[in-house]
């Protein structure tokens, strides 16, 4: 400790000796300060505080309705992107800042100068911006901050309303297209189904449908024959039964006054005619049931013609026509005979359309998987397409819905503290530069003296002597100085305080006319 504190002061006498060097230096150092200080102009600072609500009320009722873009995202963006070199530009003609840039490179420096004198700092979170610059002028500083919370905002209407803008367009342009792809689909449908008119693999189920409607032909067709063939066998067994019976037999009874009753085959015939009537109610002329009804009333036709014609023969020859009398078994196998006719003639009708229909299909066999491949194709194709055009649709919808509750009702800028110029002016002042060219001046002084000393040692004492040459010391001298030592020595401290005197007073006197300049101000 002892020896640090021998070499400290062994510096500072170094340093003392030089001290006039050091005086020199921090004159220097001052006079440049003071210019530096007086050059540099004191700026007025000028903030404003806005806040962006966000929250909206329709927002939670529109949920799900609409497209709700990030409001705090853009604002975010807006924020950090509001600097930028166009809105610069319309900032210094809009605050008139270009007054004094007479060329193109004045100009591009005012901007740069711009742009790194105005701040924005913010918290994204609760989207509170603080917008300050500062500038000589308290006036044009304010105009600058009005000018930018201008631009703020305008920045992010512009923004919204501009992309909305654009999505709309966008989405009309793709719904425009989609509309004539749907057109065309559509066509291709329309001109497909009428090329295969008739053709089996039209239902919209590839494969399953034509397959299916063969194998039901096919058991309809084998139930059809069961069916033909047991009333073919009912027909012909009755048949049989009525070739063993006798059409008709001896009357026992007359009608009044002796007249002969209607004949029986007229009840047949006008039963047979009702029942056509009640079958063409329900069905057409195709049907089986009704053909077959009209051959029995043809049959029975023939029959009474043939009874007429007997009757004209045998009253003819002179021949007495008894009275005869139907036999009720013979008519009863008649009826049942022409039930059983008909529907034979039924089941070989219903027989022959499930055969034409069977051979059609089979002969559309080799068709069919074709036409149901080009059919799932042009279904998928109408599909895809029909459900982007239905998106779109809807997310057009909600675009439009947005942008209409943007205009209504969207963020909200609240200017909490209009822009308010401070009333002293900022860090540095122009005080505290000159207190930094004092500080800074005797600095450099104090620097200059160590410096000089460490390049020119001096030795006060023997000891120093010794650890700096590293050599023994055999003896000292001392100096016994003279009276012209002594008076060029009181000289150099008369020069010393007089000098050092002179920059204490000449600070003084400067920081007192700084701040009689700035009162007056």
């Amino acid at each position: 400790m002892d020896q640090l504190l021998q070499q400290v002061l062994a510096h500072l006498r170094g340093m003392w000796n030089r001290r006039l060097i050091g005086l020199s230096a921090a004159w220097i150092a001052a006079i440049i300060g003071l210019v530096v200080a007086f050059r540099i102009p004191e700026r007025y600072e000028t903030s404003a505080r806005v806040h962006v609500d966000t929250q909206t009320v329709l927002k939670p009722i529109l949920a799900g309705l609409t497209y709700q873009p990030n409001m705090d995202q853009q604002v975010a963006l807006i924020s950090r992107t509001l600097l930028n070199r166009p809105n610069v530009d319309r900032l210094i003609q809009t605050a008139h800042l270009d007054v004094g840039a007479k060329s193109d490179a004045d100009r591009e420096k005012l901007i740069d100068n711009l742009e790194k004198s105005i701040r924005i700092d913010g918290n994204v979170s609760n989207n509170l911006f603080v917008i300050s610059y500062r500038d000589p002028n308290p006036q044009r500083a304010k105009d600058v901050v009005d000018a930018l919370l201008t631009i703020f905002v305008d920045s992010s209407l512009g923004g919204k309303r501009d992309d909305s803008r654009t999505a709309l367009k966008f989405l009309d342009e793709q719904i425009a297209q989609y509309v004539q792809s749907l057109q065309k689909a559509e066509n291709r449908l329309k001109e497909f189904r009428l090329k295969y008119l008739g053709v089996p693999g039209q239902g919209g189920q590839p494969g399953q449908d034509y397959y299916g409607r063969m194998s039901k032909l096919s058991d309809d067709i084998a139930n059809a024959r069961l069916e033909l063939h047991a009333a073919i066998e009912s027909r012909d067994a009755y048949r049989r039964e009525l070739s063993a019976q006798t059409p008709t037999m001896l009357s026992s009874r007359t009608g009044p006054g002796g007249s002969v009753p209607a004949r029986e085959i007229d009840v047949r015939l006008a039963a047979q005619k009702s029942k056509l009537d009640e079958l063409l109610r329900s069905f057409t002329d195709q049907h089986p049931d009704v053909v077959g009804t009209r051959r029995v009333i043809a049959e029975l036709e023939d029959q009474r013609k043939a009874e007429d014609i007997a009757r004209q023969r045998a009253a003819a020859s002179g021949k007495s026509i008894e009275p005869t009398e139907p036999n009720p078994i013979y008519q009863q196998m008649r009826v049942s005979l022409a039930d059983a006719e008909a529907k034979v003639a039924s089941l070989q009708a219903r027989l022959s359309s499930y055969e034409g229909q069977y051979s059609q299909l089979k002969s559309s066999a080799r068709l069919v998987p074709e036409v149901e491949a080009e059919l799932a194709q042009l279904n998928r194709d109408y599909d895809i397409q029909k459900k982007i055009y239905s998106d779109l649709l809807a997310r057009r919808e909600a675009t439009a819905m947005g942008a209409d509750v943007q205009e209504i009702e969207g963020e909200q800028f609240r200017i909490i503290d209009p822009p308010r110029v401070s009333s002293q002016p900022v860090q540095p002042t122009r005080l505290s530069m000159l207190l930094a060219a004092f500080l800074g001046a005797v600095g450099i002084g104090l620097l200059a003296s160590f410096v000089v000393n460490e390049i020119a040692p001096t030795f006060h004492d023997a000891r120093s002597l010794r650890e700096v040459t590293g050599r023994p010391l055999l003896g000292t001298l001392s100096l016994v100085p003279n009276e012209a030592a002594k008076r060029q020595r009181h000289r150099r401290n008369i020069v010393f305080l007089g000098g050092f005197g002179g920059f204490m007073a000449s600070f003084a006197a400067i920081v007192a006319i700084a701040l009689l300049v700035g009162r007056a101000a």
